[in-house]
């Protein structure tokens, strides 16, 4: 079997969608012998992080030749890749960031479309109308001319079948799992010289994520307030606009010295973070999944998240949730789980057992019996 992803993601994207792009190929194409799986990115960029599925012979890439493909990518990817598609003699392809190409049934060729989230139906204010308009086309298209759909979380399929009115049995959830990396033991030799080079405190708090409105940091900054003047929080992400409204409060209470963001972290030293921390907090609004608290989880690190999407999918019955707009429920939370060094412990290893649940082979096994019974 020929299986085509879109792997615009994977090569130009080193967060969010590029990481479940580059994740999903390496574990199949490192847990699955049978099949060939070739790549179709819009662009050539040099990405280490690709190193790895490069080296994978069941893989190879097909980028743009025409001229008039490479200046227009765009419009290769959504529209002429059909051509390239038939030649390769793709038997299903994945868009695994949200979107297919359109008249992509024409070719005979089987789809399958991954959907994150429709958080920019549920909460429109957090995206421009243009923005909203696009995704919403893109989206529903991509739903409705799929063979079947993945979602990553049962929230997702929900969202899915309400907002768009596609057929349940089309939806299958198939959960992401973290990076490997995650699980391995981070070296104190490592933890050294992160702790050393970026100067943090002994113990603190860890958020990752962007720092935007929706990932709602500012509620833990608020919590950071009513708890002990030890604990600190270390925050890291993408730069927005919002980090300003964040170190704004900060600094108006007090709390600049207690709250470390930093941008820019390399994939390579975030499991140093995670090792380091004592507590994750993940005080999101809206989440399609919820990697970074599946990362914390394979680190040992208790999670206190938030309700009303699906974290409690990613976090399991061990992890604690508390309202996104209650920053006394958050600080209660944060200080008891801080001086109860006997609840970490037992937060710690029930977390480890559950993220056993993002098993990479059983995921990989998921999506090979789906590609095979969508053939």
């Amino acid at each position: 079997m020929k299986i085509g992803f879109d792997a615009k993601r994977a090569v130009q994207n080193n967060t969010g969608l590029g990481n479940y792009s580059r994740y999903m190929v390496e574990i199949l194409s490192g847990l699955d012998l049978h099949h060939s799986y070739i790549l179709f990115a819009p662009k050539k960029k040099e990405n280490a992080q690709l190193a790895k599925i490069r080296l994978r012979p069941s893989v190879s890439f097909i980028f743009p030749t025409k001229l008039l493909f490479k200046i227009l990518p765009s419009f290769w990817r959504m529209f002429w890749i059909k051509s390239d598609l038939k030649k390769e003699k793709i038997d299903i392809y994945h868009g695994l960031s949200n979107e297919l190409p359109v008249g992509i049934r024409k070719t005979g060729v089987k789809s399958i479309v991954t959907i994150h989230d429709l958080i920019f139906l549920r909460y429109p204010h957090y995206y421009k109308p243009v923005d909203r308009f696009i995704y919403r086309l893109k989206f529903q298209h991509a739903c409705r001319r799929a063979d079947k759909i993945v979602a990553i979380s049962e929230c997702t399929k929900r969202d899915i079948i309400s907002f768009f009115n596609i057929p349940e049995e089309k939806i299958q959830v198939i959960y992401q799992g973290c990076h490997p990396v995650f699980h391995e033991k981070v070296t104190s030799e490592r933890k050294h010289a992160v702790a050393d080079k970026y100067g943090l405190p002994p113990h603190f708090l860890l958020y990752v994520g962007s720092i935007e409105p929706r990932k709602n940091l500012l509620l833990a900054v608020k919590a950071l307030r009513l708890v002990s003047p030890e604990i600190h929080l270390v925050a890291i992400g993408k730069w927005t606009p919002y980090q300003a409204t964040v170190e704004e409060f900060a600094s108006s209470h007090g709390l600049s010295a207690r709250l470390h963001i930093f941008n820019g972290i390399t994939f390579e030293e975030l499991p140093a973070f995670y090792a380091l921390s004592k507590i994750f907090v993940y005080p999101s609004i809206f989440e399609g999944f919820g990697i970074p608290i599946v990362e914390a989880l394979s680190q040992g690190i208790p999670v206190i998240a938030t309700t009303g999407s699906c974290l409690e999918e990613a976090g399991g019955p061990s992890s604690i949730y508390v309202d996104p707009f209650e920053e006394k429920a958050l600080a209660d939370h944060i200080e008891d789980l801080w001086n109860n060094p006997k609840r970490i412990a037992e937060m710690s290893l029930a977390g480890k057992e559950f993220v056993r649940n993002f098993d990479e082979r059983a995921i990989a096994q998921e999506l090979i019996a789906l590609y095979i019974s969508t053939l």
